[in-house]
């Protein structure tokens, strides 16, 4: 044994790793200057591209206004620009498919923050306490043999 350890906290410096540095996030951008992300909802997916503008917001080829006509919709699309105080400041491209309106809206919702956080990594911890960087898992239940949907039996009848 070349050397002795004479302490208890000789022995933790000896065989304690250092500590690792929180991940470091960066910027990620395409070679148009654009972040990218996918976002997920039900069985709705979306594709979201940011960059710098005024503020136009282009939904598979039609404005904003006329792809989701609710108010409701487009509130759920614009909270992460509101929590993180951007709205207007980035143009949107979005394709999404698959699922209903209500889905697709919250596909959206999901990869705007993911863009958003691509395009500026300090935005992290604001997205995440609100909740838009998870994506919600709740999909519907398959429906099962035997029975008339998921969990609905057919009516039962003694004769």
């Amino acid at each position: 044994m070349p050397e002795t350890l004479s302490s208890l906290q000789d022995l933790q410096s000896a065989t304690a790793p250092a500590p690792e540095a929180a991940p470091r996030y960066v910027q990620k951008l395409d070679p148009h200057g654009r972040a990218y992300a996918t976002g997920k909802r039900k069985d709705a997916v979306a594709r979201v591209w940011i960059k710098p503008g005024p503020g136009k917001v282009v939904v598979n080829g039609r404005p904003l206004d006329h792809y989701f006509a609710r108010p409701v919709l487009r509130m759920i699309l614009q909270q992460p620009l509101g929590v993180a105080k951007r709205t207007g400041q980035y143009d949107l491209t979005i394709s999404v498919a698959g699922g209903g309106l209500s889905g697709q809206a919250g596909a959206v919702r999901h990869g705007l923050a993911k863009a958003l956080l691509n395009y500026e990594p300090d935005l992290r911890s604001v997205l995440k306490k609100e909740g838009f960087l998870t994506r919600d898992p709740r999909v519907v239940e398959r429906k099962k043999y035997g029975k008339k949907k998921a969990r609905r039996s057919f009516q039962f009848s003694k004769r």
